[in-house]
Order: structure tokens, then C-alpha cells, then sequence
């Protein structure tokens, strides 16, 4: 058979990707990933017996805004690396946007708190178990990023998974923030992230072997 011949084969019956095909598998993913993550909750950690007192306080929703930003611009990423030659352009420079504005309020916090305080804000009371949790959480957003990240054709695999990774740490965090009790800044600008990071480096390993085309 001919290389004209075998296009011509493999070109039948082809037809045009469906428009915005990938941010919908994101926004799928997404999904996917809250709704697992809440029932994994639920059945392991449990809600907070005073969730609607505690709706009162800003850092509680400080908490929900700041993982819900790092996650919308870990999609603005993902979107671009799953597109083969597509610049990252400015969405690499929105995931710095949320940790800076939260580091920044962490540092006025402390700055205004007794030396001797410092450390307690910084440690809450469940420093030990907070970033094991939140990555426990991100199991089924990870499995459904990497899903949607299948469907697509990444060509910088080891970016890909570690976006994969971060997006699903975010939404992790952002359904353990139903659960978890502290609420100082500097105690979620540390161990927050810390959180991300473990999926976010356990997706850059996995990139290079599970995206692999």
C-alpha cells in the first residue's frame, strides 16, 4: 500500500473535533473530581459538625477562594498544554497569582502577631495530617484529570501531569476546607500548598508514563 493510499484510509470518515471538546472534558473532570473527593470525605474525615457557624468567618471562605482560584487557572493551563505548540502564555502567571496574595496576607498576620504566636498560627493543630489529607482527597480529581488529559494530545507530558496533579490537589483542598478547623492564613499558605505540591510532583512522575501517546 502506498503512504497516499494509507492517509487516504486513515482520513475516512474523519471529521472535525467537536468545538471546546477539551474544556468540556475538564469541566467533566472537574466535576467528577468534587463530587469523588466529597464522598471520600464524608466517609473518612466527615463534616464539620458547625460547618453553618463557621460559614460566618472570612478565612473560611478565604480558604474555598483560594483553592477554587489555583484550580480555575490549573484549567486555564491544562487546557493550553493539552494542545500540541500551543504557547502557555499568561496562564502559567495566574498560578502564581493566588499563592502570592495568600503568602502576602500570611505575612501581615504574623507581623502583627507576638513573637511567641508565630509558630502557633503557622502550626494550627493539625499540621501532621493536613497536606497527607488533602492529597488523599485529590484521588479522584487526579484520576479524572489524567482522563481528560488522555483524550487530548499533550506533547509535554511531565507539565502536563504535575498541572494534572496541581488541579487536583486544588480541588482536593477545596472540599477539605469543609472539614478542616484552622482558619489563620499563615497555617494555609504553608501546609495548603504543601498539600498541592504532593499530587503535583506525583503528576509530573506519572506524566511521562501515563500520557505517553
Amino acid at each position: 500500500m502506498r503512504t497516499e493510499e494509507l492517509i487516504q484510509l486513515l482520513a475516512t470518515d474523519a471529521g472535525p473535533v467537536p468545538a471546546r471538546a477539551i474544556e468540556r472534558r475538564f469541566a467533566m473532570a472537574s466535576v467528577a473530581g468534587i463530587a469523588g473527593a466529597a464522598v471520600l470525605m464524608a466517609a473518612v474525615f466527615g463534616v464539620r459538625h458547625d460547618l453553618v457557624q463557621t460559614m460566618g468567618l472570612p478565612m473560611f471562605w478565604g480558604k474555598l477562594v483560594f483553592a477554587a482560584a489555583l484550580a480555575a487557572a490549573g484549567i486555564a493551563l491544562l487546557r493550553r498544554m493539552a494542545r500540541p505548540g500551543m504557547a502557555v502564555g499568561r496562564a502559567a502567571a495566574l498560578l502564581a497569582v493566588p499563592p502570592l496574595l495568600l503568602w502576602g496576607m500570611a505575612a501581615g498576620a504574623l507581623s502583627q502577631a507576638d513573637p511567641a504566636e508565630r509558630m502557633a498560627l503557622i502550626l494550627g493543630s493539625t499540621w501532621r495530617s493536613c497536606p497527607f489529607n488533602i492529597a488523599l482527597l485529590s484521588v479522584p480529581a487526579f484520576i479524572a484529570s489524567f482522563w481528560a488529559l488522555k483524550g487530548a494530545a499533550p506533547t509535554r507530558l511531565g507539565w502536563a501531569g504535575a498541572g494534572a496533579g496541581l488541579l487536583s490537589g486544588a480541588l482536593g483542598a477545596l472540599v477539605y476546607a469543609l472539614h478542616c478547623p484552622e482558619m489563620a492564613s499563615p497555617f494555609i499558605a504553608v501546609w495548603y500548598l504543601a498539600g498541592m505540591a504532593l499530587p503535583t510532583a506525583l503528576g509530573a512522575v506519572l506524566g511521562p508514563r501515563l500520557l505517553r501517546w
